[in-house]
């Protein structure tokens, strides 16, 4: 097993910030320190598809010049970040891991982009992903696959796995990812992190390249929950450029500080018990015994709509691709092949620009949507999904937040799992019902296996209640290993 888990000192965000803002060490020198650790590590991990160094340095070079002139520092001062190459960072090359969109320069910044300007923080670079984010491992990427920081004969999950990766990995303290179906939540169990999908809408997808715009969300990943505090407080919030942007009377409170357990309602789906491995099934059984020791209530619930969250996703998500993605076609961005004619010159670009797994997204969401189809395949699936919210939000009468494990397996090898779609599929089955939902949810690391690969277990809790998540996950955080 070789690994890339080293004893390099981290600092978390909120550390870095504190020493920049008090002058105890300049945004020029954390920046350069984590450049270096990038150049040395990123050949061999493969997180990164651009490294934004003269970005990096130029930015690090303001937040020094305003600390010399005695202006206030926002709350990311010098905070080295990497951000999943679909949200667009004006003048960095964005990609989607798509060779469509290679060369493709955005002529703006994603909404979260400026907020993370706005507070000071440094953007070093672009991470891998699966192609326009469609995958369970950061295979289907045009660049190559990223590994696992903890083997790198394994995936880091997907398809979120550069951010996950590189943040397990000590690249970066802090990055952002996005989740359509656990697109976080899965590489942070894999790599080892914390990963958040927050509620739908909580977090402005302005600049973000679309999958299914009714399933995307951007989210942070982050090694403490203080810096996942940190990061979405930076993040959050309404966005009159975004239609899906909620509008909060009051804004959700994020307070991991408060981890009073007693008298918390724990429901644990009977569900997602089935086809665990054994070490997975044993730390889902440690968490509960630490939750009933510091006084939670645990009760076993059902959902029984679950059991078709996973056909229902792959007909709603590619269905919403297929017309998301219609925009790539050679003609207003990104790649270009030769045609006879203008639609042989669609054909040839999409044909050589998409991959596989795009190829057969979108042919599945195009069957899906087609005449005499339409009712069978994508109207059931949007009725499943009224279902499940519905199931969910009676199990939310009875208990304050829901415990899972996040993935059935650890980390598995690279290739193994390629020539089986379904399989690989498989690998969201406990993480699509939230996005289905439009809940939150947060893969928290709670242990490893055998072989030392970590071990994520994922808390669910009602929209808006994401600071109830940052609280649990916390205690859990304090329990591990204990």
């Amino acid at each position: 097993m070789q690994s890339r888990i080293d004893t390099f000192k981290f600092d978390s965000a909120s550390s870095i910030a504190s020493q920049v803002s008090k002058g105890r060490v300049s945004a020029m020198e954390i920046t350069e320190q984590h450049l270096a650790r990038i150049k040395s590590l990123n050949s061999d991990l493969n997180a990164f598809i651009t490294v934004s160094d003269n970005l990096a340095r130029s930015q690090a070079e303001k937040i020094d010049k305003k600390f010399k002139n005695g202006e206030t520092l926002g709350p990311l001062a010098g905070v080295p970040i990497a951000i999943k190459d679909n949200i667009v960072v004006r003048g960095v090359e964005t990609t989607c891991a798509s060779k469509i969109l290679k060369g493709w320069t955005p002529p703006y910044n994603a909404t979260v982009i400026d907020k993370l300007i706005e507070a000071d923080a440094v953007i070093v670079g672009k991470s891998n992903m699966d192609e326009f984010a469609m995958g369970s491992s950061t295979e289907h990427s045009a660049f190559g696959p990223t590994k696992n920081p903890f083997d790198l004969d394994r995936v880091p999950g997907g398809s979120s796995g550069g951010s996950a990766a590189a943040v397990a990995a000590n690249l970066v303290p802090i990055a952002l990812g996005s989740d359509t179906g656990g697109s976080i939540r899965q590489p942070a169990a894999f790599c080892g992190v914390l990963g958040l999908k927050p509620t739908y809408g909580f977090v402005s997808r302005y600049g973000l390249v679309a999958f299914a715009s009714s399933l995307d969300q951007i989210g942070p990943f982050a090694k403490t929950i203080e810096d996942m505090k940190l990061l979405m407080t930076v993040i959050s919030g309404h966005d009159s450029n975004d239609s899906t942007s909620l509008n909060f009377e009051t804004t959700p409170v994020l307070n991991p500080s408060k981890t009073d357990i007693k008298g918390l309602r724990v429901g644990i789906v009977k569900e997602f018990n089935e086809g665990l491995t054994s070490n997975i099934a044993v730390s889902l059984k440690n968490a509960i015994e630490k939750l009933q020791v510091a006084g939670a209530v645990i009760e076993e619930v059902s959902i029984p709509s679950v059991k078709f969250c996973l056909s229902a996703y792959y007909l709603i998500a590619p269905a919403e691709a297929s017309s998301n993605l219609a925009r790539f076609d050679g003609v207003r961005y990104g790649a270009r092949e030769n045609g006879d004619n203008v639609e042989q010159m669609m054909i040839a670009t999409r044909t050589k620009g998409f991959g596989d797994e795009v190829k057969r997204r979108i042919m599945l969401g195009t069957y899906a949507l087609s005449k005499g189809y339409y009712d069978a395949y994508y109207k059931s699936a949007q009725q499943v999904r009224t279902l499940v919210i519905r199931e969910f939000s009676k199990v939310y009468s009875s208990v304050d937040i829901l415990l899972s494990p996040t993935t059935p397996s650890t980390a598995f090898k690279i290739g193994e799992k390629l020539d089986d779609p379904m399989e690989m599929y498989l690998s969201d089955i406990m993480t699509i019902p939230t996005n289905l939902a439009g809940h939150p949810a947060i893969n928290v690391p709670f242990g490893s296996d055998d072989s030392g690969l970590p071990i994520g277990l994922q808390i669910m809790a009602p929209a808006l209640k994401d600071g109830k998540l940052l609280s649990i996950a916390n205690f859990l955080l304090s329990q591990e290993g204990n």
